[in-house]
């Protein structure tokens, strides 16, 4: 979901299926509900710290890293709605299997936040978690400024999400799939959503500042769409260039 935590070395590799190699990526099919897709997923070493949160909004210098396990921008996946999950399947091997993989991926690249799209499935499944090493390495300033606590690993499936108040806050965001770059994003403060968890039981989480904006980060993914499609144009950045100023005429970062 948001920024990066801290650089990491080496990376792990996971996939959907048995791929053939392509130059620095693979290709893998699979199908849902009778419709088959196929996705391009990098299997190239690297990644970042928190696919989506740490920081001001991002961390080290880590841009034209390829995060291994996910599909990048521009894969239809990752543009299009994906397909809610049947209550009687999500206790399926394939679904769990996915929830699995998802959670793996995400703990590996290390991130805060994936959704099914994310590895070429086009399932509506997220995963998301925070912790407090990877809140450490954050700046306090930013964590305050966030309101970013740690929060045990939530596994959303079917998820409805819905604003529960009128506050916003712009803060950068990243994303696994959009590797290397980092753009402001205005957000509600306050989200409730409700779903299915990984034992088909309905369940319901009400959230604000950090949590809430991830949740509204991968919830999007779930209707094929990216930060990118809702961040403020003209602070689209590289990673290495976070800590410039905003150009003017921005919006500045925080609550509003």
């Amino acid at each position: 979901m948001v920024g990066l935590l801290r650089p990491l070395s080496a990376a792990a590799t996971l996939l959907l299926a048995p791929a053939t190699p392509l130059t620095g990526s693979s290709v893998s099919a699979s199908s849902v509900g009778g419709r088959r897709w196929r996705s391009v997923r990098a299997d190239a070493g690297g990644g970042w710290l928190s696919g989506l949160l740490g920081g001001k909004g991002g961390g080290a210098s880590t841009a034209m890293m390829v995060t291994p396990g996910t599909v990048k921008a521009g894969d239809p996946v990752l543009h299009e709605p994906a397909q809610e999950v049947a209550p009687g399947d999500v206790l399926s091997e394939k679904v769990q299997g996915v929830i699995d993989r998802m959670v793996d991926v995400m703990r590996r690249a290390p991130g805060v936040g994936l959704a099914a799209p994310q590895i070429g499935v086009p399932l509506r499944i997220i995963v998301l978690e925070d912790t407090q090493e990877y809140i450490s390495y954050a700046p306090k300033k930013d964590i305050e400024a966030q309101d970013r606590r740690p929060f045990d690993l939530l596994v959303i499936i079917n998820p409805k999400i819905k604003s529960t108040s009128k506050r916003t806050a712009l803060f950068f965001e990243g994303c696994l799939s959009v590797d290397g770059y980092r753009a402001v994003v205005e957000r509600h403060l306050d989200v409730e959503v409700s779903g299915l968890d990984r034992n088909g039981s309905t369940m319901k989480v009400r959230a604000s500042g950090w949590q809430a904006r991830i949740l509204q980060h991968e919830c999007d993914h779930l209707e094929g769409t990216l930060y990118v499609d809702k961040m403020v144009a003209r602070t689209f950045r590289v990673v290495e260039n976070l800590d410039l100023p905003l150009p003017t005429g921005c919006p500045q970062l925080g609550a509003r």
